[in-house]
């Protein structure tokens, strides 16, 4: 069992049996942000035997949430083949964990339809809709079984001093870790990332999400529905319940009108704006809210320093592919860092760091840019581009190569994978 530092008198009787000692401050890795990217990171590089610290600021709650969770994670065959390989897929998809098969995508400007259906690359499904504090959950009782993670929770980052040969994290407890490598997993506005002066490139959408559980009349059948709207996507998500994760991109300027909405009147704008397509709303849930914005760091990796997840790159959710960005970030990571140590190279280098570097951050601008451009291209009114968006639906909806390959994309079936990602795993 891992040791929690810093927490409060009642975490600590609950997770540990006290302190440890100050000389046992050092080691290999450290991980500032314990959320689902951080978390993963840790597992991994604990399961391939590294010392692992990981420094949390908020502290585990053992309470039941009273409501569910509006916004909910479409999680790819490639993450689930992570997760399975740190031994926490059991415990999330023995939660309330959706798996779609189909997946249906239409444009409010034209008739063309494309179909997904996993049954056409003999897969069981095309992925999993799922509760971030499921997952989250799930990946707390591992760390909680891996000897090589310590977890100092609740304790924030406070600073960071660099030198030829570690680094020295300073927590807000007024406790110094020290390491070969600090891994930044705290987020789009991560205080790792500002210390260490990597910049990024942002850009404003101008667009918001708003989400919310629906029930809708007809059954969902395991499919994700997506329809592409002139002021943005709107897709329907299933859940195991026959309920539905509604996620809602729309222009700003827009969004707090809809918030506003008494529920009979959202309920007809929605299913309006949807096409009624599996029947009329019939009731939902608490509406929130969140502005999109693209978040791009320029640097990758330093010096004793590696960004994963939202710290490294945000992009737009209208694939839902962020988180799952994310963990093969995790993967891959785990992967250089135990290679380079197994090989008697220090984790910290520059030179051990460019490798994941490269292999993730072109991975990124990839992905980054086809949700620039389709939502560029979808998300307007022009009748000239439409009739583009028409065509474009309706030729890979008809042409089975091209739909294999956007489908194998989204399930994250790629070449390039983290060897926790692959099913070819020995």
């Amino acid at each position: 069992m891992q040791i929690y530092r810093g927490c409060d008198p009642l975490l600590q009787d609950k997770f540990s049996n006290g302190y440890t000692t100050a000389s046992m401050n050092q080691f290999e890795v450290i991980i500032i942000g314990g959320g689902i990217v951080g978390a993963t990171t840790a597992c991994a590089l604990a399961l391939e035997g590294v010392d692992v610290a990981l420094v949390e600021a908020r502290a585990p709650s053992a309470a039941k949430p009273k409501t569910r969770d509006p916004r909910l994670f479409a999680i790819t065959r490639a993450s689930e083949r992570i997760f399975s390989s740190l031994g926490a897929w059991e415990a999330i998809a023995g939660q309330d964990v959706c798996a779609f098969t189909d997946m249906e995508v239409w444009d409010a400007g034209g008739s063309a339809v494309m179909h997904f259906d996993c049954a056409e690359l003999a897969e069981p499904c095309l992925g999993y809709i799922v509760e971030p504090r499921i997952i989250h959950s799930a990946l707390m009782s591992r760390l909680d079984a891996l000897e090589r993670i310590t977890l100092f929770c609740p304790n924030r980052f406070e600073d960071i001093r660099i030198s030829d040969s570690q680094a020295e994290v300073q927590l807000d407890d007024g406790q110094t870790l020290t390491a070969a490598l600090v891994v930044a997993a705290d987020g789009a506005r991560s205080k790792l990332r500002a210390a260490m002066g990597i910049e990024t490139q942002r850009l404003d959408y101008r667009q918001s999400s708003l989400v919310a559980l629906v029930k809708t009349a007809d059954p969902h059948l395991d499919t994700a529905w997506q329809r592409f709207l002139p002021g943005g996507p709107l897709a329907f998500l299933p859940m195991c319940d026959g309920w539905c994760s509604i996620v809602w991109t729309m222009p700003s300027s827009e969004v707090d009108r809809v918030l506003e909405l008494d529920k009979p009147a959202f309920h007809a704008e929605l299913a309006a704006a949807f096409d009624s397509r599996i029947g009329e709303i019939v009731d939902s849930g608490e509406r929130e809210a969140y502005p999109l914005r693209r978040v791009h760091a320029d640097h990758y990796v330093q010096s004793r320093l590696a960004l994963v997840g939202d710290a490294a790159h945000a992009i737009h959710p209208l694939a839902g592919q962020g988180v799952n960005l994310g963990l093969l970030d995790a993967a891959a990571l785990a992967e250089v860092l135990a290679t380079a140590i197994k090989a008697g190279k220090d984790p910290g280098a520059l030179a051990v760091l460019r490798r994941y570097e490269r292999w993730r951050r072109s991975d990124a601008l990839l992905m980054m840019s086809a949700m620039d451009g389709l939502n560029r291209l979808f998300s307007n009114a022009d009748p000239t581009l439409g009739w583009v968006r028409n065509l474009g639906l309706s030729l890979v909806g008809h042409f089975g190569p091209g739909r294999h390959l956007l489908m194998r994309h989204a399930m994250g079936l790629g070449d390039d994978l983290p060897a926790r990602a692959r099913d070819d795993r020995s």
